[in-house]
C-alpha cells in the first residue's frame, strides 16, 4: 500500500519500477513458494488437508473512529474452519468478534484464496486488535485463549477434507 488511513508509507511511496521487481522477487515470490512447499508438505506427510491458520492484527482506530472488535474471522465461502473459530470465540466472556469485520475476508489473489479456496483446503484468517497484543501480557493472554481453539481445531478431522467452494467474488480466475 502508498496510502493508509490517510497517511503516505514512506517506503512505498515513491517506488520505482525496479524497486517493485526486487521486493517481488526478495519478498513476495519466496514467500508464496514457501507456504506452497509446506502446504504439499503436510499433505504429502498426513494423506489430508491441512487446516490453514493465518493470524494477523489490526489498528484499533481507523480514520478516527474506534473498533470495537477484540479479534475478527476473515473468510471468504470456506465456512467450516471459521465458523467453528466464531463459535469458539463467541463462548468467550468479554470479547467482542467481528465476522468479516473490519475487513471482508472474500480478497480475490490474497494468500487464502491464492493458497486456500481456490484447491478445496480448509482455512481462516485471525485477526486480533493491535492494542490488545502489544506487549508480553496481552501476548500471552491471547495465546491461552487461541491454543486450546486451534488444537481443537486441529483435531477435528472434518477439517482436513478438500473441498472447493466458489469464492463470494466469483469464478476462479489464474
Amino acid at each position: 500500500m502508498k496510502i493508509s488511513d490517510g497517511a503516505i508509507i514512506p517506503g512505498n511511496h515513491p517506488i520505482s519500477r525496479e524497486e517493485w521487481k526486487r521486493r517481488i522477487a526478495l519478498f513476495h515470490r519466496p514467500y508464496h513458494q514457501a507456504i506452497d512447499r509446506t502446504i504439499r508438505d503436510v499433505s504429502e506427510t498426513t494423506g489430508t488437508a491441512p487446516l490453514v491458520i493465518s493470524l494477523h492484527s489490526f489498528t484499533p482506530f481507523w480514520k478516527g473512529v474506534a473498533r470495537p472488535w477484540h479479534a475478527s474471522v476473515l473468510w471468504d465461502a470456506d465456512p467450516r474452519a471459521p465458523i467453528a473459530l466464531l463459535e469458539a470465540l463467541g463462548g468467550m466472556p468479554d470479547i467482542v468478534t467481528g465476522d468479516n469485520e473490519p475487513y471482508d475476508g472474500a480478497l480475490r489473489g490474497d494468500t487464502m484464496y491464492r493458497h486456500c479456496m481456490k484447491a478445496g483446503i480448509p482455512h481462516l484468517l485471525l485477526e486480533v486488535r493491535q492494542d490488545l497484543i502489544g506487549d508480553p501480557a496481552g501476548v500471552a493472554a491471547w495465546c491461552d485463549r487461541l491454543a486450546p481453539v486451534f488444537a481443537a481445531l486441529n483435531a477435528d478431522p472434518a477439517l482436513h477434507t478438500y473441498h472447493v467452494y466458489r469464492s463470494r467474488t466469483g469464478p476462479y480466475e489464474d
